[in-house]
């Protein structure tokens, strides 16, 4: 084969060599950020690029959302408890000049100072607001890593405190805590209720005053209730103030008892017995028949 030949091949196989390496093909979230000879010219993509070999190079950048695990820090809070607490870190690369020019390698950057901030915003925090607040802790460690990240060329989306370890000496007094916080609701919920009791047998006793005659029924219907039994004997007293208004409603019947009801005024209350007989009370007056 003549040598001319043979130097055309090769040329040819260099151009196409050259041509291949010229090409770059960048994903739909990536970006090549390209130096020519040393200089920055900018961030390329996507699609297809075309670089001059041996004079362009290249950092890929990926603009993807990275989702980082801060390693657990041991931290002192403000009311001296030590706590082993972890965080989540969800960034992106929003700027991939800024995220290549501006630091070696933004991931550990971020990483790295998000320890720093985790430890600070923690210790700056007593135990209560880590157990119960930790919505706020979450927003103080947002606003101070993404605002620290944005000069990278990056953009923090979200930070979250996963766990927090406390020590078991620690979670037992807390134990004990919730539990007498527990008794003494239940103690508050109690005299709330025994003053509302109060109240209503206040009333009732105030409207028992003002109406005799439901005082009456009222102890009407406690014989009633007593007879219940039907093997039960009860003795008891009957006073004047219940003797006296059945007496007045017996005078409008019968002439005679204005007589009687004077002879019951001068002698003092007599003990009746009252006995059961089918579930109702009856009331023995032979015995009061025989005094006199």
């Amino acid at each position: 084969m003549p040598s001319p030949v043979i130097a055309a091949l090769v040329a040819v196989a260099v151009l196409v060599a050259v041509l291949l390496a010229s090409m770059k093909v960048v994903r739909e979230y990536e970006r090549l950020v390209v130096f020519r000879l040393g200089r920055l010219r900018g961030a390329l993509g996507p699609g297809l690029v075309f670089m001059l070999p041996f004079l362009d190079r290249s950092v890929r950048v990926d603009q993807r959302v990275v989702t980082l695990t801060i390693p657990p820090q041991e931290v002192i809070t403000r009311d001296n408890v030590t706590a082993r607490v972890n965080a989540v870190v969800m960034f992106k690369v929003a700027d991939p000049v800024r995220s290549v020019m501006a630091v070696e390698n933004h991931a550990v950057a971020t990483s790295q100072f998000a320890q720093t901030t985790l430890r600070s915003v923690v210790g700056r925090a007593d135990l209560d607001t880590l157990l119960a607040h930790r919505a706020d802790l979450n927003e103080d460690l947002y606003q101070s890593i993404a605002h620290q990240a944005v000069p990278w060329g990056v953009d923090v989306d979200v930070v979250e405190i996963k766990d927090v370890e406390i020590p078991e000496m620690m979670q037992r007094a807390m134990a004990r805590q919730a539990e007498a916080e527990r008794e003494r609701r239940a103690k508050v919920i109690s005299a709330h209720g025994e003053l509302e009791a109060s109240e209503e047998l206040r009333d009732a006793a105030k409207t028992l005053s003002e109406a005799p005659a439901a005082l009456q029924l009222r102890y009407l219907q406690t014989l009633l209730e007593l007879g219940a039994d039907q093997n039960s004997t009860v003795v008891f007293p009957l006073p004047m103030d219940i003797i006296g208004p059945l007496m007045g409603a017996l005078d409008r019947f019968s002439p005679a008892a204005d007589t009687n009801r004077a002879n019951i005024r001068d002698e003092p209350p007599t003990p009746r017995t009252s006995s059961t007989r089918n579930g109702v009370a009856v009331v023995d007056d032979h015995a009061e028949g025989r005094s006199r």
